[in-house]
């Protein structure tokens, strides 16, 4: 029986993100983002406190750690509710589904949790097939400049978008 010709098999895992995928996901942010990562807006709220571990996933592909989503409470106005990112996957792996599967499975989950609401900065033609929907024009504050045509929203709670408008930080 001859295997040489058979395409590599890929297992890909996705799981619940512990501390020892800490250093990895720092390895797999910068690839995707740079140095730059650390000014952005969205990253300003995560510095504020710690994301949700509970909420963040990594994707395995063979044991190795290839991909991640993470996901950190905030008060967005006046709605409870979780800033998804940074979402990244290594380039090898890129176009196979993983991220949009990651951010589902966020998703699910901070529903599960009680979450009113999963809020991003993000590209709305990636994100709105996945459920997001944009927050009215300005309608939330960020500390600092963030384009408003790019703050997106999957609301679960009621009356989540007029409840969005104010100021977005971070939750204990």
């Amino acid at each position: 029986m001859h295997k040489h010709n058979l395409q590599p098999k890929h297992e890909l895992v996705y799981l619940t993100e512990d501390a020892s995928h800490d250093a990895v996901i720092e390895l797999i942010n910068a690839e995707a983002f740079g140095p730059g990562r650390h000014a952005r807006a969205a990253a300003r709220i995560r510095e504020q406190g710690p994301h949700d571990r509970s909420l963040s996933f990594v994707c395995t592909d063979d044991g190795e750690t290839i991909a991640s989503v993470r996901m950190t409470p905030v008060l967005a106005g006046g709605v409870k509710g979780h800033l998804l990112g940074p979402l990244a996957v290594r380039p090898s792996h890129k176009n196979r589904g993983i991220g949009r599967e990651l951010v589902r499975i966020a998703i699910e989950a901070a529903k599960r949790k009680g979450s009113e609401a999963v809020i991003l900065v993000g590209d709305p033609p990636y994100y709105g097939p996945l459920g997001f929907e944009k927050v009215a024009y300005n309608a939330l504050e960020f500390p600092g400049p963030v384009d408003p045509a790019r703050v997106l929203v999957v609301p679960i709670a009621e009356d989540v978008h007029s409840r969005l408008k104010g100021t977005i930080g971070w939750r204990a």
